[in-house]
């Protein structure tokens, strides 16, 4: 891929650009870390010039860095155009202000703004808002657009997706591409859905399509690289991750992800081994109750919440015989049941072997049950992270706090970038995973 090639718009010297150009420059502003900083020393060159056109370019180039506050506030002062009312409507639209953003999406149509864009723009914000109902009214006015305008069509995708209609969304995104075949916006989400469905082979079709073009597609080439991760691809996965940091060398997500994918490479998957464990696994989760015990054994376990042979292979003779009522009868007993199957006391906390997935209680009592059943889903998680939860059969946030890190890391292809995402996601929400401490 090679770089964006920078369009011949100077923003500060000549009259303002169209909107396509100065699309066109914030595409190339973005396009990488050296791209941004040179704009914004630009822009800061220029940001005590006078006049109406030098306060409008200047609240522009504001607004393509992001800095939306001050954007803001300038556009307030130029003069009404409709360059003012559209700039306005995108910057108060990043900072949550919808309602304040349709009023001047509204008002740029009397300076010349065209209906279907602004109605197009509108229907985009109301969504972004969660006013569905909104956005699907003003996109029903569209209809005529429709095997007509592929920007219709990938904002009635875009609606469509949020809503769950992810049938209909991918039609919609398809139509798109028929009437413009680089429509970066529907290949990447056309390309995501097919990736979240199970359509891998489709999802790395779009995927490529995306990173062919000239913009440097972050999460396009991020995705890209998880699905060829998952095949063992893992030299096509670094180049993917390499475009990403020629590019955006402080990318966190990619620094983190380009480790993962070095020590895949130098990691043996033994598959014998891995089936013993998983037979391993199943011996630990055996109920205590399946054993025939004494009665004072079963209740001193009970006490102790010991309910699987895993969890007693998480604690030593000593913390056994520490506890009220557990003598060296019991401790015999047990350990002639546990040695019957080549294991013994402590082993767990040695080996560091996966112990028993059983409710920690005091996540019970601390946590909302209703919090707890939420599904992972819900993390809004990447795709890499989603998949790998799903190896592990985790759907809930129940299930996820179950687990430890060892656990988390003992699946294939998840590494630290996943675990840090994870880790971040839940402890916002006053969650951790499972310790053995």
């Amino acid at each position: 891929m090679e770089q964006i090639t920078e369009p011949e718009v100077d923003l500060f010297v000549q009259d303002l650009p169209s909107m396509d150009e100065i699309q066109k420059l914030s595409e190339f502003v973005h396009s990488s870390e050296s791209n941004l900083l040179g704009f914004s020393e630009q822009l800061e060159e220029n940001i005590s010039k006078s006049g109406q056109k030098a306060s409008l370019a200047r609240a522009t180039g504001l607004f393509i860095v992001g800095r939306n506050a001050e954007a803001i506030k300038m556009l307030e002062k130029t003069k009404d155009c409709k360059e003012k009312f559209m700039y306005l409507a995108f910057a108060l639209r990043r900072i949550g202000k919808f309602d304040e953003a349709i009023q001047n999406l509204d008002k740029s149509i009397d300076y010349g703004a065209k209906t279907l864009s602004i109605t197009l723009e509108k229907a985009a914000t109301y969504r972004y808002a969660s006013d569905f109902e909104a956005a699907a009214k003003e996109l029903k006015t569209c209809t005529n657009f429709e095997n007509v305008s592929d920007e219709y069509h990938c904002q009635l995708g875009l609606l469509q997706e949020t809503q769950g209609l992810y049938e209909e969304a991918m039609n919609n995104y398809k139509a798109a591409l028929e009437l413009s075949p680089d429509h970066q916006k529907a290949l990447f989400h056309l390309a995501y859905r097919c990736d979240l469905s199970g359509d891998e082979d489709a999802a790395i079709d779009y995927y490529k399509q995306v990173a062919s073009g000239t913009q440097v597609y972050v999460s396009a080439l991020l995705n890209l690289a998880v699905l060829y991760e998952d095949r063992d691809e893992l030299n096509k996965a670094s180049q993917c991750v390499d475009t990403v940091l020629k590019f955006h060398p402080n990318h966190q997500r990619a620094i983190l992800f380009k480790k993962d994918i070095e020590s895949s490479k130098t990691m043996f998957y033994d598959e014998e081994k891995e089936e013993k464990k998983t037979r391993k696994n199943q011996i630990l989760e055996t109920p205590i109750s399946d054993f025939e015990l004494s009665v004072r054994s079963r209740n001193c376990l009970k006490k102790m919440n010991i309910i699987t042979l895993g969890d007693l292979l998480n604690i030593g003779e000593a913390e056994l015989l520490s506890y009220k009522n557990f003598g060296e009868t019991s401790l015999r007993e047990i350990k002639t049941v546990i040695e019957s199957k080549g294991l013994y006391l402590g082993m767990a906390l040695e080996e560091k072997l996966p112990s028993s997935e059983t409710s920690d209680p005091s996540i019970s009592d601390d946590k909302d049950e209703q919090l707890l059943g939420k599904p992972i889903d819900d993390l809004q998680l990447s795709v890499r992270a989603r998949k790998c939860l799903q190896k592990l059969d985790i759907r809930t946030l129940e299930d996820l706090t179950r687990r430890t890190e060892a656990e988390l890391l003992g699946c294939k292809n998840f590494g630290v970038t996943s675990l840090n995402e994870i880790n971040k996601a839940i402890n916002n929400l006053g969650l951790s995973l499972r310790t053995l401490d």
